[in-house]
């Protein structure tokens, strides 16, 4: 049986469906991501199923038993499901102990353990507003976890935070689903994130689901540039340019256009490639940016090269599982 059915909800809000017939299920410890740009409905559909908002139609079910929203129970939420809001607070001017405290339904020493899985013990003396973001979301998560969730709603976890922060968060977010048992639910807007994470990728535009898969197939298939943009730069071959590199690539060209991400071009020797010139590089460190001109065409190519300047005269080769046809 899964873990979670999702079923048929819509949502609206000022006459708008904010989400609309979206329907999936998630097993036990499977790794959901949901994608979206901003107002795709991703953080309403995380308080639908933690039982925080009201859907319109449809219904939840965890383990079975239906999540009833906040006009149908006096206190909203679900036994089992967490939900760690962007907006979330913690008390002001307490220390960290007596803030999770009032939360802690565990033994001692399994409170212990729990505050060490999420990088907090250090922390447990200070006070709340002592704090930066990274420990203050940490500390959000771990009073969360007191309660033994089944699942955890994690929505955009990372937003705001540096990088240090953000890699620590990462790893006790990846701890917590090994060492508890724990299945999550994670929406954010930053491509690695996802990619590098979620064992299935749902993908939300305006309130509805355009694309459900594999990250890897999400990335290298997405069924439109919205679903492509989302996850990172690509380019769109049209025309001549479009069917000179399908030939090369020996890749049928169903409907016109190619669609190819900027790290699968190679730069190959004269005669192997298609001939383009280098109109600008941008370094980022682990790889280049080159943008080249075929013809009237720009593109964007990802390589590891060094020794490739402006004004240099480049030859591009793909191969077939680099492209995808539209």
């Amino acid at each position: 049986m899964s873990l979670l059915q999702v079923t048929n909800i819509s949502f609206q809000e000022a006459g708008n469906f904010g989400l609309k017939n979206i329907s999936f299920t998630q097993q036990p410890f499977q790794k959901l991501a949901i994608a979206g740009e901003t107002g795709a409905g991703k953080s309403t559909l995380l308080q639908i199923i933690a039982g925080l908002v009201q859907p319109g139609s449809g219904e939840v079910r965890f383990e079975g038993q239906r999540v009833e929203g906040p006009q149908e129970k006096l206190v909203p939420g679900h036994a089992g499901i967490a939900y760690l809001s962007q907006q979330f607070e913690l008390p002001k001017f307490l220390r960290v102990e007596q803030a999770l405290q009032y939360a802690n339904t565990l033994a001692d020493g399994e409170a212990d353990d729990l505050f060490a899985l999420c990088q907090i013990d250090h922390l447990l003396t200070r006070k709340t507003n002592q704090l930066s973001g990274g420990e203050r979301q940490r500390i959000a998560l771990a009073r969360l976890l007191l309660s033994s969730p089944k699942l955890l709603l994690l929505d955009e976890p990372f937003s705001n935070l540096d990088s240090a922060h953000k890699k620590t968060l990462k790893s006790v977010i990846a701890a917590i689903s090994e060492q508890l048992a724990i299945t999550c639910i994670l929406v954010s807007h930053d491509p690695p994130d996802t990619l590098s994470w979620a064992d299935e990728i749902l993908v939300l535009q305006a309130g509805e689901i355009v694309q459900r898969g594999a990250p890897t197939h999400i990335y290298r298939q997405p069924v439109s540039e919205y679903v492509a943009g989302l996850f990172g730069n690509y380019n769109v071959l049209k025309g001549a340019i479009a069917k000179l590199f399908a030939e090369k690539a020996g890749v049928p060209l169903q409907k016109g256009k190619l669609l190819v991400r900027p790290e699968n071009f190679r730069l190959t020797d004269a005669g192997k490639g298609i001939k383009g010139t280098v109109r600008a590089t941008t370094f980022y460190g682990s790889y280049t940016e080159l943008t080249v001109a075929i013809a009237r065409a720009i593109i964007v190519v990802k390589t590891t090269e060094r020794s490739v300047g402006a004004g240099n005269t480049v030859f591009l080769s793909l191969s077939a599982e680099d492209v995808w046809c539209w």
